[in-house]
């Protein structure tokens, strides 16, 4: 196995369960991560039998942590574990809305009678569960919740960040928050909560949702602090996108906060389609497909992509997204997300097993991340590229090529020292001035000197 120093590589343990993650912490560090994403650690519906992940996107409580995936206790040992790999947690938070609980009451008090009830039964318990506050007492009630609609007109600014997200017509949706001193006083309680229990980052979940203003009122110089904080604010595109005008490029301008790099992973995916060019990532930020590097989380693939059909279309072939993977590790720019989750999609892989289950520590992936971390802050230059091949240089330690054909393609390059690919092995000799490179069709290279190593392949 290829190891590597960690520098900034986020696993994205999607819907993991905490003592998963924190068994694993050993597998993490050695696999080069350096940061895990968990799921919203929250209060949400738990059922015996299980409850599908999007219930953890619906919160019945901050000031507890207990659902499916475990409960404070659990998380606090999740966080003492990968610290002791020097692993930092981040926490998905989830603000905009609370839980859809309309087929059940229809009150807006969180938690539910119900649920308050429960506190009182096992007192004990979720004492030892309480994070912040007076449990005896609701977190929040009608009056912290704007007036109910559902959002019909997805590119209506106003709409978006007032109504509520629902499944249709008939869905009632989830109850948004209102921008008011009790709501923001709460979420910034759990923020500091957390972050006296050791997280590291916080993913903003639909950010496009909320205000500006109520986002700057939450997150302050002091919450924000000493933590890495990025927003989910999906566009189909970069600059010219008519949702980045209005909901990335409002954010990005007044805000300090990181983002999902939405804009550049629309490139890679239409750079990678067969009719696409390669060419378009040469510089995609110059001409705004692409977040500046200081701000922006590059991904292949997100949690939703597989999970929602309304994004399933941008599902990228087991072969395009290697290829999207070589180059978001390849690249200088941006801190990569690597996804990886317990199967809720049902895709497979070639071999039939689920596609995304045990990506995050395969070989290929380990090494990509070792490159990464090797190369983390090496100056990047684009040395050629066309529609089918891209070839980029990373100071003078490595080289990414990147062969989208249906046909090997050779490379040339002038370089007086031995290269060895990270993904096969292969190892290319100097004649001390070039180097000559094959790649196969639809496959990549990511190659560092290997000066003490001069056979030829």
């Amino acid at each position: 196995m290829i190891s590597s120093h960690p520098t900034d590589v986020i696993l994205h343990a999607f819907d993991w369960p905490y003592s998963l993650i924190a068994e694993r912490a050993e597998t993490i560090e050695q696999a080069g991560y350096k940061a895990v994403l968990v799921s919203p650690p929250m209060k949400s519906y738990q059922h015996p039998s299980g409850t599908p992940w999007w219930q953890r996107y619906q919160p019945q409580d901050y000031r507890v942590i207990d659902n499916q995936l475990g409960d404070t206790q659990d998380f606090i040992h999740m966080v003492d574990a990968l610290r002791a790999r020097d692993l930092w947690v981040y926490a998905d938070v989830v603000f905009n809305h609370m839980a859809n609980e309309s087929k059940q009451r229809l009150d807006l008090q969180y938690p539910s009678d119900a649920d308050m009830a429960a506190y009182r039964q096992r007192p004990d318990y979720y004492q030892k569960q309480c994070l912040f506050g007076d449990l005896s007492q609701p977190l929040f009630e009608e009056d912290d919740f704007v007036e109910a609609f559902g959002i019909n007109d997805w590119k209506d600014k106003w709409q978006v960040q007032n109504g509520r997200i629902t499944g249709g017509p008939h869905d009632q949706g989830l109850p948004t928050l209102r921008d008011n001193d009790h709501v923001v006083a709460q979420q910034q309680n759990y923020l500091v909560a957390l972050k006296k229990l050791g997280v590291k980052g916080f993913r903003i979940d639909a950010a496009k949702h909320m205000t500006i203003a109520h986002l700057k009122k939450v997150w302050t110089d002091a919450i924000a602090h000493d933590v890495h904080i990025f927003g989910e604010i999906i566009t189909d595109g970069g600059a010219t996108k008519e949702e980045y005008q209005l909901f990335l490029q409002p954010y990005l301008a007044e805000t300090r906060l990181g983002a999902y790099d939405f804009p550049l992973f629309q490139t890679l995916f239409n750079a990678l389609q067969p009719s696409g060019s390669l060419k378009g990532l040469i510089d995609p930020y110059c001409f705004g497909d692409a977040l500046s590097k200081e701000r922006a989380i590059t991904f292949a693939i997100t949690h939703d992509i597989p999970n929602n059909d309304v994004f399933a279309n941008l599902v990228m072939s087991p072969e395009r997204e290697a290829l999207a993977y070589s180059y978001v590790l390849g690249r200088d720019g941006g801190v990569p997300l690597i996804y990886t989750d317990l199967d809720p999609s049902g895709i497979r892989n070639a071999q039939g097993e689920p596609r995304w289950q045990q990506s995050w520590h395969e070989a290929d992936m380990v090494a990509r991340i070792a490159f990464h971390n090797r190369m983390h802050g090496l100056p990047m230059v684009n040395l050629e590229a066309n529609d089918d091949l891209l070839v980029f240089s990373r100071g003078e330690q490595g080289v990414v090529i990147i062969n989208k054909s249906s046909r090997s393609q050779t490379v040339e390059l002038n370089w007086p020292q031995a290269l060895t690919d990270v993904l096969s092995d292969d190892v290319f000799a100097s004649n001390g001035t070039c180097v000559q490179i094959d790649t196969a069709p639809m496959t990549s290279r990511m190659l560092w000197v290997a000066p003490d190593v001069q056979t030829k392949k």
